[in-house]
């Protein structure tokens, strides 16, 4: 079975470094034959090693005669000793004794067949929004997903505090991935309209070309330094939650072309875009509206002011759902007022959202996975997905 690395193009004292690594296991070839031979025989490994080297195409000679008897073993002078007992491996760090699993949901993605991609601090998953059933689960070299985005033609990108994978949802496997970002801590992902693939870091922004898995540019001196959150507007050019702010990035070029650090509570941890083509954007302070082609603040929430936001996301009423660090509320984003606070998650403390999905609205706490209704408005958690305290 083959196994991809893909990297970027680098050259160091005229050597072509990256573009795509691929590994394979080699044949044991004429050499080990060689070795093969030296060894004592039985008819068992002799004929095996000879249907294995007719298949190489390896000359097969006839095998090693046996000893007439056989060795004497040598002396001992001491006495076999019983081997150690079975010890179980260590536990991964957050697991050690006197903490508990992290079943926080960092990243919920639907996708093309309508599926729900689940990224978790337990590992990648996918399941039946409709039925809550899962369908599959993806072994990845770090569990610790924080962000995904699907590309144009269906595959799964997921973003990890180490790294860039992309995921075949026909194999489940991983078929990609990169490790040559500005950082591999990876906050956000998200696919222009081109089919470009850009990766939000706390070191920069950069720009993957999907189908290779290759870096196409990178944007290490992003003002506001750390690219929390990505959001495209109306015009196709992207948005990016700062540590100070807002910055629209050129699509084309790469270039940043607008700036906005005045932002009360400074720290842009959600973005999104609302159906009369504005800029949503939440802060440890609030939300705030701009105007998507300025850049200029139009107007902050009232209802919100003070409250920590960490996630944002409209549904096809275009009614704005905020995750805050003390619950969910469900907003009018015309007049701004608060239509309602759903009761029952796992934690207060959201962390993603995915509307529309399944007929419900799914919801990524600190503590695990949950649904809210959208005839009730309830909420209740995943067993699957969810700390067992609770």
């Amino acid at each position: 079975m083959r196994y991809g690395v893909l990297a970027p193009s680098l050259r160091r004292s005229g050597i072509l470094v990256g573009a795509a690594l691929w590994l394979a296991l080699p044949g044991r070839g004429p050499m080990g034959a060689a070795i093969a031979a030296s060894l004592p025989s039985s008819p068992q490994i002799d004929a095996a090693a000879s249907s294995t080297d007719r298949a190489q195409g390896l000359s097969v000679e006839s095998p090693v005669e046996p000893l007439a008897e056989p060795l004497a073993e040598p002396p001992s002078s001491y006495e076999i000793s019983p081997p150690p007992p079975r010890r179980e491996p260590l536990p991964p760090q957050r697991f050690l004794e006197g903490q508990e699993a992290d079943y926080r949901v960092g990243a919920l993605q639907q996708d093309y067949t309508g599926s729900l991609w689940v990224g978790s601090w337990q590992g990648l998953a996918r399941i039946n929004p409709n039925t809550g059933i899962v369908q599959a689960r993806v072994t990845l070299p770090d569990t610790v997903i924080s962000a995904m985005s699907q590309d144009r033609v269906g595959r799964i990108w997921v973003g990890t505090y180490s790294g860039l994978s992309r995921v075949d949802p026909r194999s489940n496997e991983i078929t990609a991935q990169n490790f040559f970002l500005p950082s591999n801590r990876i906050l956000s992902l998200l696919t222009d309209n081109r089919g470009f693939l850009w990766v939000g870091t706390d070191r920069g922004l950069a720009m993957i070309s999907p189908d290779r898995g290759l870096l196409m540019t990178t944007l290490r001196d992003l003002p506001g330094v750390s690219a929390n959150a990505l959001a495209l507007d109306g015009d196709g050019q992207l948005w990016v939650g700062t540590l100070d702010g807002v910055v629209r990035i050129n699509t084309g070029s790469a270039y940043p072309t607008i700036r906005n650090s005045e932002v009360p509570g400074d720290v842009v941890q959600a973005l999104t875009v609302g159906p009369q083509g504005r800029l949503w954007a939440g802060t440890p302070d609030g939300v705030f509206v701009f105007d998507a082609r300025s850049g200029e603040l139009i107007r902050a929430v009232t209802q919100l002011r003070g409250r920590n936001v960490t996630a944002l996301a409209f549904d096809t009423t275009t009614s704005l759902w905020v995750g805050t660090q003390d619950g969910l509320l469900k907003l009018n984003p015309y007049n701004g007022a608060i239509i309602g606070q759903v009761p029952g998650l796992p934690s207060g403390y959201v962390l993603s959202l995915s509307p529309d999905t399944g007929n419900k609205l799914w919801v990524g706490t600190r503590r695990g996975l949950a649904w809210v209704s959208t005839f009730t408005g309830e909420a209740r958690s995943h067993g699957e997905f969810v700390s067992l305290d609770e």
